[in-house]
């Protein structure tokens, strides 16, 4: 774990933490995950559309193998297709983990400045660990994944777990989504939220800033949401 200093209070719009989603947020993975689901969807003679991703995308594996349960109505056990998901997602993701434009460059930016980071993700542990071994455990005070709260996105709850825990009030830390699954989580949980849509667009709203870019993000940027957010 990184050694973080707090922020000069001289400095005080920075935010008190950075919490980031990971698949599609700072790595290239939702199509890995869009891949794996669209196959094993196939072996159950689905086709996925656009209408099916509001429950594939930014959802646990759990989420995602009752929807195509439900959907297909397969005799397979929705345990077993979670096991199969789990196992088609993990090869993909051990084989390319690609960070997002920008995602390094932030990352770097605010351990730099002694900001706290956290990663807060739907994904299995075991996912989670597979990108960390690539993307890097340093950059993080805190990791967070599915296992890790009773409810997941959409729940508040890991972004709320992860604020206490990190001893910040979810207000003065800011959110890092991609997907309107991961936004609403964030939003909920009362955190200010930078939303950088990777597959599917995210509707403006208030306390909700789009950016179509980490690249266009850094401390300053991040720190008028939070700034915005006490105005508020």
């Amino acid at each position: 774990m990184p050694e973080y200093v707090m922020p000069d209070p001289a400095v005080s719009d920075w935010p008190s933490a950075v919490l980031f989603d990971m698949d599609g947020t700072l790595v290239d993975t939702e199509h890995l995950w869009l891949e794996a689901t669209a196959e094993l969807a196939a072996e159950l003679n689905l086709t996925l559309t656009d209408a099916d991703l509001p429950e594939i995308l930014g959802r646990a594996v759990e989420h995602t193998a009752a929807h195509l349960h439900r959907t297909s109505g397969t005799d397979r056990a929705e345990a077993e297709l979670t096991e199969v998901l789990n196992e088609a997602f993990s090869s993909r993701v051990a084989a390319e983990v690609v960070p997002r434009p920008g995602a390094l460059a932030l990352l770097a930016e605010l351990r730099d400045a002694g900001v706290p980071t956290a990663l807060v993700s739907a994904s299995p542990r075991k996912v989670v660990d597979l990108v960390l071994g690539t993307l890097g455990r340093e950059w993080f005070a805190l990791t967070m994944a599915a296992e890790d709260t009773e409810l997941t996105k959409p729940d508040p709850a890991p972004y709320l777990a992860a604020a206490a825990r990190l001893g910040f009030a979810p207000a003065d830390c800011v959110a890092v989504e991609d997907t309107p699954t991961g936004v609403a989580s964030a939003h909920a949980a009362g955190c200010a939220v930078l939303a950088v849509p990777s597959t599917v667009p995210i509707a403006a709203a208030e306390r909700i800033t789009l950016l179509e870019s980490l690249e266009q993000a850094d401390l300053a940027f991040l720190s008028g949401l939070t700034a915005a957010r006490q105005r508020a």
